[in-house]
């Protein structure tokens, strides 16, 4: 009798809970079809998505990649071309890259005001990411130490010149070398002193640094 009452007692369950699914279904079935559908949506959205930015930065990544095998095989008019063109229609960091590999060519060509422009340009231009905009910074510092003053040189990079900044070094050296060349061997010899006693100098700048401070002291620059 036990399980006949089990066995009851589960049928009936069962088809409570099928009349409930059933009412359930019958009311909100067009909301249920219309979440379904959503979600099929998005996924397929957000599928596309993916596939698009895929594709799209592999060929801004083929474009760069065949323009600096240009500019290495010295057809610069032809891979500056292509550079600025990927600047306009490039995907991700590709139109910052190509500008910057742009300014290069420019450099190389003779355009060295163009390239200091456009360099200068990218370094201050906040969107872009702070490792790029220091690199370009940097790049417009050193064809500044030949091209411009030291007062150029130091609105390039002094800002980055600053215990901490990764790129300290490199900007110490650009400030010491235009102050040499400008004939401030004071100045001079403050930025080559800064590296010398930075402890995470990089060896080659930390070499140079310790050539120029002897040279300066030779000149009679260092007390």
């Amino acid at each position: 009798m036990t399980d006949d009452n089990s066995t009851f007692i589960r049928e009936v369950n069962e088809d409570l809970r099928s009349d409930y699914m059933k009412a359930l279904w019958k009311r909100f079935r067009f909301v249920i079809l219309a979440v379904a559908i959503g979600i099929v949506a998005i996924t397929a959205g957000l599928r596309g998505w993916q596939y698009w930015k895929e594709t799209t930065a592999a060929r801004s990544g083929d474009v760069f990649l065949a323009a600096l095998e240009k500019a290495r095989s010295g057809n610069t008019d032809a891979a500056l071309a292509e550079f600025q063109e990927l600047e306009k229609t490039g995907y991700g960091s590709y139109p910052v890259l190509a500008k910057m590999r742009a300014a290069t060519v420019l450099a190389d060509k003779g355009d060295t005001a163009a390239a200091i422009a456009a360099f200068s340009e990218i370094g201050k231009d906040v969107s872009q990411p702070v490792a790029i905009r220091d690199a370009a910074r940097l790049r417009a510092a050193y064809l500044l130490v030949d091209n411009g003053s030291y007062s150029d040189v130091s609105a390039e990079v002094e800002v980055l010149a600053v215990p901490g900044n990764p790129a300290r070094h490199s900007a110490r050296e650009a400030l010491g070398i235009s102050a040499y060349k400008a004939g401030d061997l004071k100045q001079a010899a403050q930025w080559f002193g800064d590296i010398a006693a930075d402890s995470e100098s990089p060896n080659g700048i930390k070499s140079r640094a310790a050539l120029m401070l002897d040279l300066i002291a030779a000149k009679g620059g260092v007390s």
